[in-house]
């Protein structure tokens, strides 16, 4: 079986590389765009609609970027997370829905939805009604991946900020035998995805960090007291950067895209929607 889905995903992602271009016209703030940018719609079951994968984003106050808006919650958006929900509905069994979401942690339509994504939380800081609202989010079942923030000085910032959170519990480094790197793909590696940028200047140097202090990437997880993975931090790597621009270079696409941020990111999700 995962012989099959991997090789439908090299022959899909082959094929379809470049449909998505890579124009940015951004749209408002509450998860509607003025166009895809290329990305197919689908249509789902109208009778099932509430019974669909939706991929959300959080919306958070950063102290670089003024608040809410221009806050790096918005790195990558809205091409990655349109990129990856197509991805995802067209690689697996999910039905998913075609548009993704942008909320806050306060909104109370965040119980609807057992999956959320921060990006870059290096720079972030939670209010402490986010702190109770988080909290009481991954304590009845829900899922948070992090993901996107580099080097010591954004993990210290995360690491404070997650603390205010969860005060006593540990973020345990995931071996690579964990079953979130071989649930649907087989990864050999923890995988480090730079940005493009990075990936294209570090290239024939075979560098694919960010930054000197940031060799290493890390894929950590917190547990309740049952043993349920509540979030994943992905640290010194970007998966969402290799959904966003996977039209935009061929070898980039091959290399850390197609390679280890989609399959990842389906790993991720099929985790967290199965445990």
């Amino acid at each position: 079986m995962k012989r099959i889905v991997a090789v439908s995903l090299l022959l899909v992602l082959l094929v379809a590389g470049t449909i998505i271009a890579q124009r940015w016209r951004r749209g408002g703030y509450n998860g509607e765009y003025y166009d895809r940018m290329g990305v197919p719609e689908w249509q789902n079951d109208p009778e099932f609609k509430n019974d669909v994968f939706t991929f959300v984003r959080i919306r958070y106050q950063s102290y670089y970027g003024g608040g809410y808006r221009g806050g790096r919650w918005q790195t990558d958006y809205p091409a990655s997370d349109l990129n990856f929900s197509f991805r995802l509905q067209q690689l697996t069994s999910l039905k998913v829905d075609p548009k993704p979401v942008i909320i806050e942690l306060t909104d109370p339509k965040l119980f609807r939805y057992p999956f959320i994504y921060i990006v870059e939380p290096g720079a972030l800081t939670f209010t402490e009604p986010e702190v109770k609202a988080l909290r009481r989010y991954l304590e009845n079942g829900g899922f948070l991946m992090v993901d996107d923030f580099w080097g010591d000085e954004e993990w210290y910032n995360f690491h404070s900020e997650i603390r205010r959170v969860f005060p006593k519990r540990e973020l345990v480094e995931l071996p690579l035998d964990h079953s979130i790197f071989h649930c649907v793909y087989d990864l050999k590696v923890k995988p480090q995805i730079p940005s493009i940028g990075h990936a294209q200047g570090g290239r024939y140097a075979g560098r694919t960090w960010e930054r000197p202090d940031a060799q290493t990437p890390y894929y950590k997880g917190i547990f309740d007291d049952d043993g349920r993975m509540m979030v994943i931090i992905c640290h010194n790597t970007d998966l969402g950067d290799g959904w966003e621009r996977e039209g935009e270079d061929p070898w980039y696409f091959k290399e850390f895209s197609e390679k280890y941020a989609y399959p990842l990111g389906i790993n991720i999700v099929t985790y967290a929607m199965t445990h």
